[in-house]
């Protein structure tokens, strides 16, 4: 009795102990998937959290990136061109002055900014003296001939008696000595006679050329003679030019035919001309050289006055951008472009001609790239935005 009872005891002992143990392994076996539980939240945390911050970080990035307007130039044919600047003159610039002995100005005939025509009369000299001793110079001309016609008729009539022998054949000769002197001094009156009535032509001032009168120097009651200098001085035709001052190396670009545009200063209207001549030397002082361009007539082109020309020079291919989109510094001319990453990215230029679309740009762009427009002054180099093609505004 009491073994069975002892033997019931330790049983029931056992039995606790068995689900006080399982119960054990229950709370570990359930602890540890907790931690595993807990292990992978962090995990998953560390995961992902990292990445979301990241993108939250570059999200907030963009969206504090400025946005700019960008442009693609692309290439285009632009005209190249080189400017100059110089002073007007006339083409053909003739002095007019007194070729023969000159004398009292009677009369001006013309004045600055007249028009005139070859040959006509200027000025007027008084001529009163002149003309007396061209008279007395066409009376000598009837003494001599009267003198060679009496010297003949006494020859005539020695020949007929010569034959008879009442006058020899000496006495003809004489004769005919004397009728020949006659007739030189009949020639020499006459020559002296053209002469002064050509001296007496040449006392008026006539015009060589036919143009325009750019300068009058004379008056009435004026002394003009040989050493008086230019009364006159006549732009031959009307026709004007503009001297352009060039660098020998854009000069090596000009050729003569070339059109060109003149602006004189003070005036907005461009008059149209043609390089008829380039300098064949260089100044070795300022290394320019000098490019005559060839203008019509206009009341705007005064010689002497100072003038700008834009000279066609040939074509170049070049990307055009706004004058916005450039900007400039020490070093000289230069853009931003959208570089990687949305980078701004500075790319220095050359400038060329400025046309009606905009700055040519001969280097430092192919064309493709993105070049901001507007705000590069505000930009620094690599800093991040949001570029927007000016299309899309």
């Amino acid at each position: 009795m009491n073994y069975e009872a002892t033997l019931s005891s330790g049983d029931l002992l056992s039995d606790e102990e068995a689900g006080a143990k399982r119960k054990k392994r229950l709370m570990i076996g359930l602890g540890v998937l907790l931690l595993m539980i807990v292990a992978a939240g962090v995990a998953y945390f560390f995961a992902t959290g990292g990445s979301g911050q990241g993108a939250a970080a570059g999200d907030e990035a963009n969206a504090q990136a400025p946005t700019v307007t960008v442009i693609a130039p692309g290439s285009n044919t632009v005209a190249r061109s080189i400017s100059a600047t110089g002073t007007l003159a006339a083409r053909r610039e003739v002095p007019v002055g007194v070729v023969g002995e000159g004398g009292r100005v009677t009369i001006v005939h013309a004045d600055a900014g007249d028009w005139v025509k070859k040959g006509q009369t200027l000025v007027t000299i008084d001529r009163s003296v002149q003309t007396q001793q061209a008279e007395a110079l066409r009376a000598q001309i009837g003494v001599s001939e009267a003198d060679l016609r009496l010297a003949q008729n006494e020859l005539d009539r020695a020949l007929k008696l010569v034959d008879r022998g009442f006058i020899s054949k000496a006495d003809v000769d004489r004769r005919t000595a004397t009728r020949d002197s006659a007739r030189a001094r009949l020639n020499v009156a006459r020559a002296q006679y053209q002469q002064a009535l050509a001296s007496n032509a040449r006392l008026n001032v006539l015009a060589p050329v036919s143009g325009y009168v750019l300068e009058r120097n004379v008056e009435v009651g004026q002394t003009a003679s040989a050493g008086s200098g230019a009364l006159f001085r006549i732009a031959q035709g009307g026709e004007m030019e503009m001297r352009a001052r060039v660098g020998e190396t854009d000069l090596a670009q000009i050729s003569t035919g070339v059109v060109a545009e003149v602006t004189p200063v003070g005036s907005e209207k461009a008059f149209s001309g043609q390089v008829w001549q380039v300098s064949p030397v260089i100044d070795p002082q300022n290394r320019q050289g000098t490019a005559r361009i060839s203008l019509s007539y206009a009341t705007e082109l005064r010689p002497g006055g100072f003038a700008s020309a834009r000279i066609n020079s040939g074509a170049v291919t070049a990307s055009v951008l706004p004058e916005s989109a450039i900007l400039s510094d020490d070093d000289g001319s230069f853009v931003y472009i959208v570089g990687k990453d949305n980078k701004a990215q500075q790319r220095r230029v050359k400038t060329g001609i400025v046309t009606d679309g905009g700055v040519a740009i001969i280097e430092g762009l192919n064309g493709n790239e993105r070049v901001v427009l507007r705000a590069g002054g505000f930009l620094t180099e690599g800093e991040t935005i949001s570029p927007k093609m000016q299309s899309e505004e």
